[in-house]
């Protein structure tokens, strides 16, 4: 296995030291940072607090239908004339 040398800032050892797990290499800890994670490790994220964010994008619809709505008599207005009441 080739290696390579690499120069590190004090507080970027610290953070990478900080990082590594017993056993593990500064490759590995290298690697397992900036490395694509894998669906089991983000399977669950969103897990706490769904009801909150579905209730938020639905209630963001229903604001974005009701300004489409509106921007649309408005614009019927302008185009076709305001209905006589």
């Amino acid at each position: 296995m080739t290696t390579k040398t690499i120069s590190l800032a004090e507080e970027a050892y610290e953070r990478l030291a900080a990082e590594k797990r017993e056993g593990e290499s500064f490759s590995d800890v290298g690697k397992r940072l900036v490395g694509e994670r894998s669906w089991t490790e983000v399977a669950g994220i969103w897990s706490d607090g769904t009801d909150e964010v579905e209730a938020a994008i639905e209630d963001g619809r229903v604001r974005s239908r009701s300004r489409r709505e509106r921007l649309g008599d408005d614009i019927d207005d302008v185009v076709y004339g305001t209905p006589e009441e």
